[in-house]
């Protein structure tokens, strides 16, 4: 199988703000669940809480 069908491009979301600030890459193979990182957000100043979008 190709590279490209595995991955797919995801967008995170902060928790408090709402903003999009991140975007990765996840194989959809081997992570079933909705990802879930605690990141820097440049809105918030501070860090929070970023989940995986639909």
């Amino acid at each position: 199988m190709q590279k490209s069908k595995l991955t797919k491009k995801i967008i995170l979301v902060c928790e408090d703000c709402l903003s999009r600030n991140y975007s990765l890459n996840k194989n959809s193979l081997t992570q079933k669940e909705r990802l879930e990182i605690k990141k820097f957000c440049s809105m918030c100043n501070k860090h929070t809480l970023h989940k995986e979008t639909r």
